[in-house]
C-alpha cells in the first residue's frame, strides 16, 4: 500500500532508562541491584515515531533538543527528523522507568528540553499547507509545558493549514484537577481525534462510566474524528457521533508494556493515513501494540502482518 500523506508526530522525545524488576521501593539511604536495564529513545512521541520508522510509514518526528552529552545520541535515532529540531541550551529530558513484576511501571522524569518546545518550533517544521490526509499527532501534552500553554493557538493554526489533528494527552503529573479539565475544554473543539487510555478518559471527564465519558468527549471534539479509548488486554474502542466500535485484543505474553499506547497510536493513525475504516484502524492499532509489548528486542508488524491482523478477526 502507498500513501502520499504524512503523519507528523509532535512532542516529548526524550531518553528512557528502563530498569527492573522492582517490587518494593528501597528504604532511604540504601541501594538495590536490579536484573535489567536498557537505555533507549523514548517519550510518547519518540515511541510512536520509532514504530512508524520500523513500519516504513511516511512520517516526521517534530521536536526540539538539548545540548548536553545525550543530545547527539538521542538525535541519531531520528536521522530524517532531527536536522529540523531547534537546539536549546539545557539538559536532555530523561525518564527513568522502573518496571514491576505485575507489568506495571513507575516513572521519574526531569524537566530538560521538552518543556521548552514551543508552537513556533512546531509550526516551523511543518509545511504551510497540508497534503490531503496529513495528520498531526500531539503527544506528551502535560509534559511539554510551554507547548501546552499554546495548544489552542497551535491547534487552530493546524486546522487552518489543513491538517487532521490528534492528541494523546497522557496523565497530568498534577492529576485531573478542575483547572486541568477547564484548560482541556479550551482546545478539545479544535481536536479531531482524541487517543486516551481508560483511566485518562475517566479522569478527563471526572465520571466513573467509561462509555459515558467517551461519548461526552466525542461531543466536545471537532466532529471530524472521534474519541479512541485504549483498554490494554481488553482491546480498544472508538466513539464517533453516529457509532461506537470495539475490538478485542488477542492474548499475548507480555514482556514490556512501556510505550504500548504509543505503538497503538502508530498503528491506528497509519490506517487512517491509508484511508482504512475505523474497524481496521482499531485492528491495526491493537496489532502493533500487541507485537511491541510481547517481543524483546521489540518488533513491529510489516504491511503483510497488518493485513492478516484484519483478516483473522
Amino acid at each position: 500500500m502507498d500513501s502520499t500523506a504524512t503523519l507528523y508526530v509532535v512532542g516529548n522525545i526524550n531518553v528512557d532508562l528502563i530498569m527492573g524488576t522492582l517490587d518494593s521501593w528501597p528504604q532511604r539511604g540504601t541501594e538495590v541491584m536490579l536484573n535489567h536495564s536498557e537505555l533507549r529513545p523514548g517519550g510518547s512521541a519518540g515511541n510512536c515515531a520509532l514504530a512508524l520508522e520500523a513500519m516504513k510509514v511516511r512520517h516526521r518526528a517534530v521536536a526540539n533538543q538539548g545540548d548536553d552529552g545525550l543530545s547527539a545520541w538521542l538525535a541519531s535515532h531520528f536521522p530524517h527528523s532531527a536536522e529540523h529540531w531547534k537546539r536549546y541550551r539545557c539538559e536532555t529530558s530523561l525518564t527513568v522507568g522502573v518496571t514491576h513484576s505485575d507489568h506495571e511501571r513507575s516513572f521519574l522524569s526531569n524537566l530538560g528540553h521538552i518543556v521548552r518546545l514551543t508552537a513556533a518550533d512546531v509550526l516551523d517544521q511543518l509545511p504551510l499547507r497540508a497534503t490531503e490526509g496529513d495528520i498531526v499527532l500531539l503527544c506528551g501534552t502535560f509534559l511539554c509545558l510551554h507547548l501546552y500553554d499554546e495548544y489552542p493557538q497551535l491547534l487552530s493554526e493546524l486546522q487552518q493549514r489543513g491538517y487532521l489533528t490528534a492528541v494523546d494527552t497522557g496523565w497530568p503529573p498534577q492529576g485531573w484537577t478542575e483547572t486541568v479539565r477547564e484548560q482541556c475544554a479550551r482546545w478539545l473543539p479544535l481536536c479531531d481525534w482524541l487517543l486516551l487510555n481508560e483511566v485518562e478518559t475517566l479522569g478527563l471527564v471526572g465520571q466513573d462510566d467509561l462509555a459515558t465519558c467517551a461519548q461526552q468527549l466525542t461531543q466536545q471534539l471537532s466532529g471530524r474524528g472521534g474519541c479512541v479509548v485504549k483498554c490494554g488486554a481488553q482491546g480498544a474502542g472508538c466513539w464517533q457521533a453516529d457509532q461506537q466500535i470495539s475490538q478485542l485484543a488477542r492474548p499475548v505474553t507480555v514482556v514490556d508494556t512501556i510505550g504500548a499506547g504509543d505503538s497503538f497510536n502508530a498503528g491506528f493513525l497509519t490506517a487512517l493515513l491509508h484511508q482504512q475504516d475505523i474497524t481496521t484502524a482499531l485492528q491495526w492499532g491493537i496489532a502493533v501494540a500487541s507485537l511491541a509489548i510481547s517481543t524483546l528486542p521489540r518488533r513491529y508488524p510489516d504491511w503483510h502482518q497488518l493485513q492478516l491482523s484484519a483478516q483473522e478477526r
